[in-house]
């Protein structure tokens, strides 16, 4: 499977820009998630990639091949691309079988293909199946009904599952009886000879045409494997069709329409029909939106064996923070149309960016603390919280904060210059949608969804904002400050805990079944190495460290 790369690629209406410079590496076999809240970029991006939007500049590459560079005036079409498409809405044919919607598309390939001879290849493969009958009577058997008699409609999904065959194939097999008794071994090997037969006079009429045969049955003439522009044949369409309904677990449902079907079963058979063509990428634009939670659980599920047993890159888009954590091999999180991190699951929540990462991610959400100190001498940094209480933040060994000022001075002069000079080139259209540092919230007892207040005036070095994860703050009878139960929400494995200090409201997760009394005095502590320690004038993370009173 190819590496996808984006380059400055942007997409804009007007002076609205959809996707900013995007520069992103998707690698072979990942399973990447595009994250982000709605209207951020994330569908657009995907549907720049897959050639369904057409970006206003930059290069995109699936591969070793360019799919698509503004300057050099190249945009290869959708169909080109051989990439797979599954969309939040199913838009399954109502008057189709499964069998049918599955295999459309595969009935409108026409590009260039490899040549086989079919007629030697399935005699050799039934030829190859019957050396072992018992495993043919022994399939059929297992599709007998009440009366001892064979189901056949059964029997041939039992033998197309068991010897991963064509219907065609698995109806010669039916056909020569070996579940009605008799002398299984000699009718058996009767079929067999039949069959091997048959495979040698294809191969000998090959032969005479000036055409040798690879051990898959591919035509090759001169040294050299035949290709030509064809269509797919019926047997190749149905091997195709069953092989996806195996993966996906829904072979026995090839002759329901889709109104038959429960919206999981929907869900698989556009799965199966996105697969059917052996897409290089599988793009999935929210598709399990539409479903049940309990079923939208178990299809994470099967999306990540599917990754697993296609060996396909998957590319999805959601703003579902908790799909991205569990689907992804990397979080590819975006905001007003810039990357903001992408990194694997785990360090986007314990290492997020700034501010916007660590307050996308994570559910319950974080917690953030307004605080203002200076770095002692021995590398703590004293801190003001709460309005007057003092605690001290112990940073990973070897953080300064007057180099990581610099480093940010630096990094922003930088920006600036690289601003300037795009304003500079031709074409270039200044950007409606400003970015700007995220407005993280600070949770107050008056008002839960309350945001930070407003600066008297611009934050200056010295202005901190933690952040600290649920679980890391333990209730303690003893702790460093007292705070008071403002709401609990047990769920047997957790509970989710509200709890006022002064006029702040904090969110901490506790483990286990604990019942906790509204109004009940309690001490809280700061556990645990991973205290995110933010930067409120640039809104990024400047180091992880500790708490201590």
């Amino acid at each position: 499977m190819p590496k996808i790369t984006l380059t400055n690629v942007t997409k804009r209406w007007g002076k609205f820009y959809g996707v900013d410079r995007l520069n992103l590496v998707i690698d072979d076999n990942a399973f990447v998630t595009l994250l982000g809240p709605s209207g951020c970029g994330k569908t657009t991006t995907l549907r720049m990639i897959a050639g369904l939007e057409t970006p206003t500049s930059g290069r995109i590459e699936i591969g070793d091949k360019v799919v698509y560079d503004s300057e050099l005036g190249i945009n290869i079409p959708p169909n080109k691309r051989k990439v797979g498409f599954l969309f939040q809405n199913y838009a399954l044919w109502p008057n189709m079988t499964v069998y049918k919607n599955i295999a459309f598309g595969l009935s409108n390939i026409n590009e260039e293909l490899p040549v086989y001879d079919w007629e030697a290849k399935t005699n050799s493969r039934l030829a190859d199946i019957l050396e072992s009958p018992q495993v043919v009577v022994f399939a059929l058997d297992e599709s007998k009904d009440k009366n001892g008699q064979v189901d056949e409609e059964k029997a041939l999904m039992k033998l197309i599952d068991t010897f991963e065959i064509s219907m065609y194939s698995a109806k010669k097999l039916l056909a020569l009886g070996l579940h009605k008794g008799g002398d299984v071994s000699s009718l058996a090997n009767e079929a067999c000879s039949r069959f091997h037969a048959k495979a040698e006079a294809a191969v000998a009429a090959a032969k005479a045409n000036g055409f040798t045969l690879t051990d898959d049955f591919q035509l090759v003439k001169d040294g050299v494997p035949v290709v030509k522009e064809r269509k797919l044949t019926d047997e190749e369409i149905d091997l195709a069709v069953r092989k996806v309904s195996r993966v996906v677990k829904i072979g026995m449902f090839m002759d329901r329409y889709p109104a038959e079907l429960s919206g999981g079963q929907q869900q698989r058979v556009a799965i199966a029909r996105t697969l059917a063509p052996e897409p290089s990428v599988l793009f999935m634009d929210e598709p399990l939106s539409n479903l049940d939670a309990k079923l939208r659980l178990e299809m994470r599920y099967e999306l990540q064996r599917l990754h697993i047993e296609t060996g396909s890159t998957f590319v999805y888009v959601t703003h579902d923070q908790m799909e991205a954590m569990t689907l992804a091999t990397r979080i590819c999180l975006i905001n007003n149309g810039v990357l903001q991190q992408y990194e694997p699951p785990l360090t986007v929540y314990n290492k997020p960016n700034n501010l916007f990462v660590a307050d996308f991610v994570g559910n319950p959400s974080i917690n953030f603390i307004n605080a203002h100190g200076q770095q002692a001498a021995d590398g703590s940094i004293k801190l003001t919280v709460f309005d007057g209480e003092t605690i001290t933040f112990k940073p990973e060994a070897g953080f300064t904060l007057d180099d990581w000022y610099k480093e940010r001075d630096a990094a922003s002069a930088k920006a600036a210059e690289e601003l300037k000079a795009q304003s500079q080139e031709k074409g270039y259209v200044e950007k409606a949608n400003k970015d700007e540092v995220f407005k993280y919230p600070v949770a107050r007892v008056s008002d839960e969804q309350g945001f930070a207040e407003k600066e008297e005036a611009a934050p200056e070095n010295g202005d901190f904002v933690l952040g600290v994860r649920p679980e890391f703050i333990q209730i303690a009878e003893n702790g460093m400050f007292d705070v008071e139960i403002c709401g609990a929400m047990p769920t047997g494995l957790e509970s989710t805990v509200k709890l006022k200090i002064k006029d702040y409201l904090l969110t901490s997760v506790v483990f286990g079944g604990v019942t906790f009394q509204i109004g009940a005095k309690h001490g809280i502590n700061f556990s645990g190495c991973g205290i995110m320690l933010f930067d409120r004038k640039s809104g990024k993370r400047m180091t992880l460290g500790s708490l201590e009173k």
